[in-house]
C-alpha cells in the first residue's frame, strides 16, 4: 500500500494505491493521523483511483478518520471510488457519512459549504 499526501488549507489530500487490508491499514492510519493531528486540518479527502481491493479494515480506517474530522468540525470526502470498492462501500453504510465526487474539486466545493 502506498500513500501520498498533500495540504492545501484546511484539507488534507490522500491518495491511496495497492491494497487496503489489515496488513496496510494500521500503517496507513497512524500516518494520516500524524498528518491530520500535526497541521490543524479539519476536511480529508481521500482518492481512491489506484485502490486495487479493500476490505472492512478499510472501511474501519475511514470511518476512524471520519470521527476525527468531524470532532475537529470537518468532513471527509471520497474521490473517484472504482465500482469494485464503491459496492463494498455501499454495502458498509459509509456513504450515509461521507459523500463520494468524481474529482477533488467536487469534494472542495462540498467541503467548503
Amino acid at each position: 500500500m502506498c500513500l501520498e499526501s498533500k495540504i492545501n488549507k484546511n484539507t488534507l489530500f490522500i491518495k491511496l494505491e495497492g491494497e487496503i487490508d489489515h496488513h496496510t491499514s494500521t500503517n496507513m492510519r497512524n500516518k494520516i493521523d500524524k498528518l491530520y493531528d500535526s497541521a490543524r486540518i479539519s476536511n480529508i479527502v481521500f482518492d481512491f483511483e489506484r485502490v486495487t481491493f479493500m476490505d472492512s479494515s478499510g472501511v474501519g480506517l475511514l470511518m476512524g478518520r471520519f470521527r476525527n474530522a468531524t470532532i475537529g468540525g470537518g468532513k471527509v470526502a471520497l474521490v473517484r471510488v472504482p465500482k469494485e470498492i464503491d459496492k463494498i462501500l455501499n454495502i458498509s453504510g459509509i456513504y450515509r457519512l461521507m459523500s463520494k465526487f468524481e474529482d477533488e474539486t467536487k469534494a472542495l466545493t462540498y467541503l467548503q459549504n
